[in-house]
């Protein structure tokens, strides 16, 4: 292959700030290796892609200076800045991890472009969703397109180490498939447990964190305890992140989320905060499972009585606890891998700044 083959930074090792805060160190190294595996897409899916980064219209052209205020191209390199600090924090440096980074990113973008269709979700990342804007085939067609590319970077990595981070990429998508379809199971059911919600929020969410994680590790050459530690690591953050995901989708702001907060209780989804609602058997609880059972759709004005009652019934409250938990759940475990003291500092902030998000 001509693009992820040698998929390397040019230049010194990353600059990676002593502080926690923005993540565009962890862009501004990924972006041009993930540009060239995106080269390699044929011009349908590669059209999709760069207009789901945000890096162009729909049209294709170059975005005007002007274009999309407000917007944040390409996410918050969350999952990249992870693999990176991983490496990092066994010893490696973030150059050799950067075709985990792309594959994971790669990842997470064919989830997403999955998911707004399965969700019907019509917006992402402040702009119009790719499937209302291409259509579902096409939108479709462009996720699987990026799963193989991802899954072509891992492959054309040398040696133990590319074939123990391609196994491991494998892992995680079995952990992700079945946690979404969870997810989608959970939409036929009367009640979820929030045992069973958090089961899936580990497969869903977690499986593809923990899985950065672990690619970092896996690419630096480090041991399976620490490779292990920071798995777990991942996948207790990304069961935080899911927590904080289910507060902002009901009580967040569109206008910085980029997506229209209340419709996942419009759809009447079983988030956390809902499921703990719906186990209290007080007038909240009831209040709440009269409102799900209602048969068609529910109005402006029942989703907004929806979100009072659930906060009334101990939803939000119990939801942030167990962000927290689940945090320091994934504190616990990166201490286990033993990680350089600056890598540490770092992981921690990221850790903490996934469940202070905006609401």
């Amino acid at each position: 292959m001509s693009g992820t083959a040698g998929l390397t930074a040019a230049g010194s090792e990353a600059r990676v700030p002593e502080q926690g805060g923005s993540l565009e160190w962890a862009g501004e190294l990924l972006v041009p290796a993930l540009r060239e595996a995106v080269a390699e897409l044929p011009e349908p899916e590669r059209l999709i892609e760069g207009y789901h980064r945000g890096w162009h219209p729909a049209d294709g052209r170059p975005p005007s200076p002007a274009a999309e205020p407000g917007g944040r191209p390409g996410g918050k390199a969350v999952r990249p800045a992870l693999v990176f600090l991983a490496a990092r924090a066994v010893g490696g440096t973030a150059e050799c991890a950067v075709p985990g980074a792309v594959a994971v990113e790669l990842v997470h973008d064919f989830s997403l472009l999955h998911d707004d269709v399965i969700d019907g979700d019509p917006l992402r990342r402040h702009r119009p969703a790719a499937w209302t804007v291409y259509g579902t085939p096409a939108a479709v067609l462009a996720g699987d397109a990026l799963l193989v590319v991802a899954l072509r970077t891992l492959s054309a990595v040398p040696g133990v180490r590319g074939a123990a981070a391609l196994r491991e990429l494998v892992a995680t998508l079995a952990d992700l498939m079945r946690g979404q379809s969870q997810d989608v199971a959970f939409e036929r059911e009367e009640r979820v447990g929030a045992r069973d919600y958090l089961a899936m929020a580990e497969g869903k969410t977690g499986a593809l964190m923990g899985g950065a994680c672990a690619l970092g590790a896996v690419l630096a050459g480090a041991d399976e305890r620490r490779v292990a530690a920071l798995r777990e690591f991942g996948r207790r953050l990304g069961v935080a992140f899911q927590c904080a995901d289910d507060l902002l989708a009901i009580w967040g702001d569109s206008r910085r989320s980029g997506k229209p907060v209340g419709a996942d209780l419009a759809a009447r989804k079983k988030s956390l905060p809902v499921v703990v609602a719906l186990a209290d058997d007080g007038a909240a609880g009831r209040g709440l499972a009269e409102l799900y059972g209602r048969p068609g759709p529910l109005d402006a004005a029942a989703v907004a009585a929806a979100a009072r009652l659930v906060e009334e019934a101990g939803g939000r409250a119990a939801t942030e606890r167990e962000a927290q938990r689940q945090v320091t759940a994934a504190l616990r475990a990166l201490a286990g891998a033993r990680p350089a003291p600056e890598a540490y500092r770092q992981l921690h902030a990221v850790a903490q700044a996934m469940t202070r998000r905006d609401r």
